[in-house]
Parts: structure tokens; C-alpha cells; sequence
């Protein structure tokens, strides 16, 4: 078996495998495949309601968002934010906390003005910062909420009066939170959700069409609101095996339990690095990632041999990001604690050998 720690894509049930794969044969008896069925028909128009309803039961959004599945990752909702939400008279405050933060502060510059108002760069990201100051007339306040790279996340949001908009690709549906306080949060799909190519965004409507600029029509959130996720062809598979996937975690007993199981899973594997003298975290204790557990060796001599011994044993993605070093064990919803226990077995091995 293998033990699949990569950090996106990533693993994802292997029921929802299965459930996909028939699909792509024949969607349900459609004598079609869920690659080549229209957009348009009543069968797949079923697919964006129930993962659109899937949606707003997990997470308990409230009445006055729209939820709209897009293209173009994360990546592309760090230009529309400010497209859609910096007006040219205003400035956008954000929170510099990892590399995807400071890329979506590189775009949002290209709208209007930005005022950091925090970082960590100079510790390398070790931690989140929490004493600053948004001010009161900033467009909104963007945050990433869980830092793949670095391993921090944000347990604390933020309180303002400002609209609090998300980046929450990496723990978005690993652990509860309360909708209504954020203005925007979006996230691609391809850690929680499901595969790649397919971008959650839950938007408060009354963000909507406000800023002065023009917009291209496929950037603009209202006009996508507006088309219900299909102004043109959506990524019909991606969402399909997101909704499979959100049936899933809905089955498992839904954001509250699956809370419990990740808090476990990073609880056993931190105390392992902590208790190991080989191994040690890069991040403040208060700030380590439930879901993205970046940890390197003592020795960094040990690291290759140990990727080389963790691999033989089915081993997989814990290669940490170049940023870091060391390794990175990405424990998404989808993993279980069976191969969290794996790899602490492994650490445990390669210790008395090394020991």
C-alpha cells in the first residue's frame, strides 16, 4: 500500500476513485461518459446543484453568498480579487505569510494599491503574524489560511470591519469555520475538494459589481454568479469528482468530524518529530499546519538517506518544497491515520539506525 503524503494533487477516497472511473464508462447509465456529456443537460445541471448544496450544507453558508465553481486555480483568484474588489480609490490591506501570499500581493499591485500590513518573510515564514493594525478604509484584508510550503496556519482570522477575503485552498473543509465573517473565500480543488482544474468561491453577493473598472466577462464574479458556474464549459470531471468527494465527507459525518480525525492525525505526528532526535519542526508550536507538516533533520546529511528509506517503504511526496528543505507531509482529509502511523514507524526505524 502506498502512503500518499503528496502535497497536491493529492489523495483523495479511494471510493471516489471508483465511483469516477465507472463514470468515465457511463454516467449514470447514461450510456455516456462524464468527459463527453454536455454541460447543458439536466443530468450534469444535477451535478453543479448537489455540489453546489453540498457545499453550503458542510460548511453552513449563510443566506446572502453565492457559491460558483471556476477555472484557473488559485492562481487566477489572486488577479480577480482585486479586479472585482479594489476600487481605484481604495487600497487593499494584506497579510504576507507564505509564498502564495506574496504572489497574490504581486497581482493585487497591478489593480490599485496594497498595504502590507504584516509579514513573516524574514523568520522564512516560520510563523503568522498577529499583532498589526488593518485600517479601516482598506477595500478588504486577504489572508492565506494555511501555508502549504511553510506548514503555518491560521487558527485565529482576523477580526475587522472590512471585508476578510481567503485564499483557503489547502484546509478549506479540513476544519470548521464561520462563513459569515469572511467576505470571499476561495480555493482550488485539489486538496480537499477534489481533482484539479476546477475553484471554489463563496462570495458575499453584496461584494458584488461594485468596483468602477470594466471587466472581461469570464473575471467577473457577478457574471459568473450570475451563470450558475456555466457561463461557458465548466470543468465538467473536476466537479463531478468533487461532488463524489463532498458525498463523501458529507457520509463520514461532515466538517465537525473529520475536524477531530485531522487534529488527531497532525497531534501523533508532531509528537513523533518532537520526540525524535532526528527530526525537528520549522514552525512556532501555535502556528504548526494540521494540514501541511514541514519538519527537517538534525543532521541534514540524513535527509536523502531517510527520503531514500521512507520511499522503499512506500513513502510518498514527503520531499519538502524547495523553499524549505527537509520534508513535508501533507495530511489532507482523504489520508488516514493508518498511514500517518506509517510513516511514524518509519521515522522510528530509520532513528535506530541512526541513532
Amino acid at each position: 500500500m502506498k502512503h500518499n503524503f503528496g502535497a497536491g494533487p493529492c489523495i483523495l477516497p479511494q471510493e471516489v476513485f471508483k465511483q469516477a472511473s465507472q463514470a468515465v464508462l457511463n454516467f449514470n447509465d447514461t450510456g455516456l461518459s462524464i468527459l463527453e456529456i454536455s454541460h447543458r443537460t439536466p443530468e450534469f445541471q444535477a451535478v453543479v446543484d448537489e455540489s453546489v448544496r453540498l457545499v453550503k450544507e458542510l460548511l453552513n453558508v449563510p443566506e446572502g453568498y453565492s457559491v460558483i465553481f471556476l477555472q484557473g486555480g488559485a492562481s487566477l483568484q489572486f488577479s480577480m480579487v482585486p479586479m472585482n474588489l479594489l476600487a481605484s480609490d481604495k487600497t487593499a490591506a494584506y497579510l504576507d505569510t507564505g509564498s502564495w501570499a506574496s504572489k497574490a500581493i504581486k497581482e493585487a499591485k497591478l489593480f490599485g494599491n496594497v498595504n502590507v500590513v504584516a509579514s513573516s518573510k524574514e523568520s522564512n515564514y516560520t510563523f503568522i503574524p498577529k499583532d498589526f493594525t488593518v485600517p479601516e478604509d482598506s477595500a478588504y484584508l486577504h489572508v492565506t489560511s494555511n501555508n502549504t510550503i511553510f506548514g503555518t496556519e491560521i487558527f485565529d482570522f482576523p477580526k475587522t470591519s472590512v471585508p476578510l477575503v481567503s485564499d483557503m485552498s489547502s484546509d478549506i473543509f479540513s476544519r470548521q469555520i464561520n462563513v459569515a465573517d469572511f467576505g470571499l473565500i476561495y480555493a482550488g480543488a485539489q486538496k480537499n475538494i477534489g481533482p484539479a482544474g476546477a475553484t471554489l468561491v463563496i462570495i458575499k453577493d453584496e461584494l458584488l459589481g461594485k468596483v468602477d473598472r470594466k471587466l472581461p466577462s469570464m473575471l467577473d464574479y457577478k457574471v459568473q454568479t450570475d451563470g450558475g458556474s456555466m457561463y461557458n464549459t465548466p470543468p465538467v470531471f473536476s466537479i463531478y469528482v468533487s461532488m463524489l468527494n463532498l458525498r463523501w465527507l458529507k457520509a463520514k459525518g461532515g466538517v465537525a468530524e473529520i475536524e477531530k480525525e485531522n487534529i488527531a492525525k497532525a497531534k501523533a505526528l508532531y509528537a513523533e518529530i518532537d520526540r525524535n532526535p532526528l527530526f525537528k519542526g520549522t514552525c512556532k508550536v501555535e502556528d504548526r499546519s494540521r494540514m501541511n507538516v514541514c519538519f527537517v533533520m538534525e543532521n541534514p546529511e540524513l535527509e536523502k538517506p531517510f527520503l531514500a528509506f521512507a520511499t522503499e517503504r512506500d513513502i510518498i511526496g514527503i520531499k519538502g518544497h524547495r523553499s524549505v528543505g527537509g520534508f513535508r507531509a501533507s495530511l489532507y482529509n482523504a489520508l488516514s491515520i493508518t498511514s500517518v502511523h506509517a510513516l511514524i514507524d518509519v521515522m522510528q526505524e530509520f532513528a535506530e539506525k541512526h541513532g
